[in-house]
């Protein structure tokens, strides 16, 4: 257990789907094999943006407050809410400043650009380097399984009912297969109309 970001374990996803967006995470808090809660979520809600937050929980915590911070001050001096692309540049730079002492999170961005009703995804590095994406993005300590998971199941332009039922199955999948990660599982299903919002437990 070299790495930090995999001492309390957890992973997220996110999905792009036909003008809508999918965001998930698993539920477990651990301090490495040892479980210690079942409903610390990682995905914080900024707005109509989503961030999805896989790593240190301390760090987790910390950088859910600094975003909620620093989107509240962006929503008094611009009198609207933050998008999606913004939220991304925001998220890299407020990383970067750390560079030398990081946060030991991955992050994923996913929403709906309320002008363009365009869906956005994006990934970092912990220092905040953005990994575009078009199709799906993952993070935590079950990433390689969900790569493998999101490449099988995963379909362009899916309706928001699929794209629910895909990022499910992806992050159960790999949940099971990953001991740092699972106990549990929050997805988020944006559109421009609406957020569903589904809890699973297992």
């Amino acid at each position: 257990m070299s790495d930090p970001s995999s001492i309390n374990g957890g992973s997220a996803v996110a999905m792009m789907g036909k003008d809508c967006v999918a965001i998930a995470c698993d539920l477990r808090l651990g301090s490495q094999s040892l479980g210690l809660a079942n409903n610390f979520e990682k995905i914080f809600n900024f707005g109509h943006v989503f961030l999805g937050l896989a790593g240190l929980a301390t760090d987790v915590t910390t950088l859910s407050e600094i975003f909620r911070m620093k989107t509240n001050l962006y929503k008094m001096k611009e009198e609207r809410l933050i998008e999606p692309e913004s939220f991304a540049n925001l998220v890299s730079s407020t990383l970067y400043e750390r560079r030398f002492g990081p946060y030991f999170v991955s992050p994923i961005v996913a929403g709906i650009n309320s002008k363009t009703d365009k869906p956005f995804i994006c990934g970092f590095d912990l220092i905040g380097c953005i990994d575009y994406a078009k199709d799906f993005i993952v993070a935590g300590t079950s990433s390689d399984q969900l790569f493998g998971m999101c490449e099988s199941l995963y379909e362009p332009n899916l309706e928001p009912e699929d794209l629910f039922e895909t990022i499910s199955q992806a992050l159960l999948s790999a949940t099971d297969r990953d001991a740092l990660s699972g106990w549990g599982a929050v997805v988020y299903i944006i559109t421009k109309d609406k957020v569903l919002f589904l809890i699973y437990f297992f």
